[in-house]
């Protein structure tokens, strides 16, 4: 009980109290970057215009921070990070303006100076604050999220200025990518089935978050598309190989899942998820030539456009939320 009301508390903040949120930054509108390819290093995947216009709060040096309200008010989400400097990297690509640069250069140095050894030895973002998910995340706690968003910003900063400050820590990053969660790392590994997992949350048992498996999954790409690292590829081809053979596990019939979150009642994706979703297999679908992917998107784009799926899916979540959080 105590655990819901402190769920409510948080949602009633985020979304119903005037003024700026966490969920400022994370609900902008998903959007396929036109120039996706995987000859060389280009722009990020999505666009993140939006997010490279966030308005704040930043701390003194400018670095974003995300207001979670109440007790944990301002905070550092490598994460959120990561995407702030991605964005402001595709918009330099655009204008050449030089404080879309600074920005940029200014996320990847948090990034770097922000890296921490975690408790097996592997550099990792922490977060430095608690977070309520189904089993309680106590600071600090890390994400393959992280990891792989920070990878695919550092590569670029590498790119744009050629110092190997950031390759070298994009590649230390990386350690924890190529390691079970048992063993410190990142990765779930389902014995026999052939099955490779970048996790968002290191819980027990796993859920497979599906928008932090493909967002991860994209750190793989850009190392070996920056780096030519072998073991990089081989981890972006087994997490292609396990998306396509698990997609259908995401599908409700009328609305993809947040999760495999392990429940009765499974955990739906809220709209803003699900668009999510259909954006990244779409980038998906570009990068592998993948039809299963172009397919789920297509479909799960016919749910969105169903004003029954979308209120069957409404009312599903709300149940889950009731009963669960």
């Amino acid at each position: 009980m105590l655990k819901r009301i402190q769920y409510l508390r948080r949602v009633v903040s985020a979304y119903l109290l005037p003024g700026t949120s966490q969920l400022t930054f994370w609900h902008e509108s998903p959007a396929v970057h036109p120039d996706i390819s995987t000859a060389d290093l280009g722009p990020f995947y999505m666009t993140f215009s939006s997010k490279a216009d966030y308005a704040g709060p930043f701390d003194d040096k400018g670095v974003p921070q995300l207001d979670y309200r109440g007790k944990l008010g301002r905070q550092y989400n490598p994460i959120a990070i990561a995407q702030f400097g991605l964005g402001n990297y595709n918009c330099l690509l655009l204008d050449q303006n030089p404080e879309r640069r600074r920005k940029f250069l200014l996320a990847a140095d948090w990034l770097v100076q922000s890296l921490e050894r975690n408790p097996a030895g592997f550099w990792v973002w922490n977060h430095h604050f608690d977070w309520e998910y189904r089993t309680p995340l106590k600071a600090p706690w890390y994400s393959g999220l992280a990891q792989g968003l920070g990878i695919s910003a550092l590569v670029r900063a590498n790119r744009l200025t050629g110092d190997a400050w950031y390759l070298d820590a994009a590649e230390r990053a990386f350690e924890p990518m190529l390691h079970d969660v048992e063993r410190g790392g990142v990765l779930y590994r389902e014995e026999g089935k052939n099955r490779t997992w970048i996790e968002e949350y290191i819980v027990s048992p796993p859920t497979h978050i599906l928008n932090g498996f493909i967002w991860a999954s994209w750190g793989a790409l850009d190392l070996t598309l920056a780096t030519g690292d072998a073991r990089a590829k081989k981890l972006w081809g087994e997490v292609v190989v396990t998306l396509r053979d698990v997609l259908s596990t995401y599908d409700t019939g009328f609305w993809s899942l947040y999760e495999h979150s392990g429940t009765l009642i499974r955990m739906v994706a809220s709209p803003f998820y699900h668009a999510l979703h259909i954006v990244q297999l779409r980038i998906m679908h570009r990068l592998t030539g993948e039809r299963v992917f172009g397919e789920f998107a297509d479909r799960w784009d016919r749910y969105r456009q169903s004003y029954i799926k979308r209120g069957r899916a409404w009312i599903h979540k709300a149940i889950f939320k009731l009963l669960y959080y």
